[in-house]
């Protein structure tokens, strides 16, 4: 989880993000809001994401500000334990503002998931 909460790293390592400043944290410290910058080849945008935290377990977050693009992004991560494991459960929902076949719409997001998960895999063994 802490590579999760760790946004301004996430430029390193979660591929099409190439900044993302947080605006707002609650009591404990975790961002609440955060500014994304993304540059994912057809979609480059600009937008703020409101986050809930669940402990260490898990974290749900949904589009606060919408971009020029994008309209709506909500998911979450759910972490759970497995011995000296981690499973992490990833969802993820894309809503545009501009038209596109569903088919490309899929594909798109399952290169985010899929780039995200592979990102996070590489930046925690790597830690």
């Amino acid at each position: 989880m802490a590579v999760i909460a760790d946004f301004p790293a996430y430029p390193e390592w979660a591929g099409q993000v190439k900044k993302a400043e947080v605006l707002e944290t609650d009591a404990e410290g975790r961002a609440t809001r955060v500014r994304f910058v993304l540059d994912a080849g057809v979609i480059s945008d600009e937008y703020v994401l409101g986050y809930d935290w669940d402990d260490d377990d898990g974290v749900h977050w949904r589009m606060t500000d919408a971009g020029r693009m994008l309209s709506g992004l909500t998911g979450s991560y759910r972490l759970t334990g497995d011995g000296d494991r981690t499973e992490v459960t990833y969802d993820l929902a894309v809503d545009l503002k501009v038209p596109m076949i569903g088919m490309i719409k899929r594909k798109a997001e399952k290169v985010i998931v899929d780039t995200a998960l592979k990102g996070l895999k590489r930046r925690v063994e790597g830690r």
